[in-house]
């Protein structure tokens, strides 16, 4: 079994770990073809993998700000040099500032706005992870010695680890604006028992993807629970090696719902034209809602909900990815970034007060499986991100 050595090329799978004022959060990349020698790495980083063997683990912890520098600071600024319609705790690209000193319209790097005054916005051009201690772990996977150095690209590993990430936390504890405007409207206004009224028995995830969305589950999901399957469909990605008590769909097409076999009961409802679940107060230990919640229209209710209908201690865990129905998806889910998304779910579950002990979850770099059918144009698997939390216990 080989060494990991400055000669050296592995794949590693990076998790970092960090805290929120509201939640524990972690975040993996797996990175495939580590170059020792040529891809950029902090040499903290560097050495903790150097003589490490396949399936070792290593850990590096970094201060608030030791990644990322000095690259920070707030900018007061004149709001006609913004190109957008500011709201407060959102990102922007940089671009979107003009007439200032080396910055072009084509700089995607995220700003945050943090204050709104008049004719003047206050923004913080820090890195969201820059306040924050940072918990870096390693796992090794296969290690072989490089081929001779012919060229290449050097890889900012750790770069692509945490870009996005710290984007969901709220600033300074401040409630993000996500809900002014008409952020829940949709391209197709109709009602929705149309839309779904045929049946769509796929996959909306690649293979890959739907395991760690099965992985996710099985932390939360044991024998003999009661398990609520919202906006259900013909799949549920429940373990086959978990024993539920009960597993109840709730669901816009009878077919799909009656094709899972996961399903002890089903429910056709609506849940944009009635919030409230058919169900009495803590009925369930577990509320699953996989790649759905990017369709709902009223989240704040149906979350209400979902807190009523859990029992005390209760887990809700909600999954999606980068794709969905573009008709039906609700406006400001197209709008922002997809480390934002994870933060629109993060004040669904604290604007609901139904729930605490909030934790998030996001797995990127996974190569896609060969016979998927867009493994030609997508190398990598479908980001899975999760966002999960409890009812008060007793």
């Amino acid at each position: 079994m080989n060494l990991i050595d400055i000669d050296s090329v592995a794949d590693i799978v990076f998790q970092l770990k960090w805290n929120s004022q509201f939640a524990a959060h972690n975040e993996c990349y797996s990175a495939r073809g580590v170059n020792l020698w040529r891809d950029w790495l902090p040499d903290t980083v560097r050495r903790s993998l150097i003589g490490r063997r396949s399936w070792e683990h290593a850990a590096v912890d970094f201060s608030p700000g030791e990644l990322f520098g000095n690259d920070g600071g707030h900018l007061k600024i004149d709001r006609r040099k913004f190109s957008r319609k500011p709201k407060a705790g959102r990102f922007y690209p940089k671009g979107c500032l003009s007439d200032l000193p080396g910055v072009f319209p084509q700089n995607m790097q995220p700003i945050r706005c943090v204050g709104i005054n008049n004719g003047h916005m206050e923004i913080d051009i820090a890195h969201p992870l820059a306040l924050h201690p940072l918990s870096l772990s390693m796992t090794v996977g296969q290690v072989s010695p490089k081929e001779s150095e012919r060229g290449g690209s050097s890889v900012d590993w750790v770069g692509l680890l945490t870009e996005g990430p710290g984007m969901q936390a709220r600033w300074q504890g401040r409630p993000t604006d996500f809900f002014s405007g008409k952020p829940f409207t949709r391209r197709d206004e109709r009602k929705d028992d149309r839309f779904y009224d045929n049946p769509r028995l796929v996959h909306h995830l690649d293979e890959t993807a739907r395991d760690m969305v099965v992985d996710l589950y099985k932390r939360f999901v044991k024998n003999g629970v009661h398990v609520l399957d919202l906006m259900s469909s013909w799949v549920s990605h429940l373990s086959k090696g978990v024993n539920t008590e009960r597993v109840s769909g709730l669901g816009m097409n009878r077919t799909e719902l009656q094709q899972n076999p996961r399903l002890t009961d089903i429910q056709i409802h609506d849940l944009n034209a009635d919030p409230v679940l058919p169900y009495e107060n803590e009925s369930f230990d577990v509320a699953i809602c996989s790649v759905s919640v990017e369709y709902l229209t009223q989240p704040l209710d149906v979350f209400t909900e979902v807190g009523r209908v859990l029992k005390p201690g209760g887990t809700f865990v909600v999954t999606f990815s980068n794709r969905w129905f573009p008709p039906k998806v609700v406006r400001i889910w197209e709008q922002i970034h997809e480390f934002e998304r994870v933060g629109l779910v993060m004040e669904y579950f604290l604007r609901s007060n139904a729930f605490k002990n909030l934790g998030t979850y996001s797995m990127r770099g996974l190569p896609r499986p060969r016979n998927d059918n867009y493994a030609r144009e997508l190398a990598l698997s479908d980001p899975v991100y999760a966002v999960w939390g409890q009812t008060s216990a007793p």
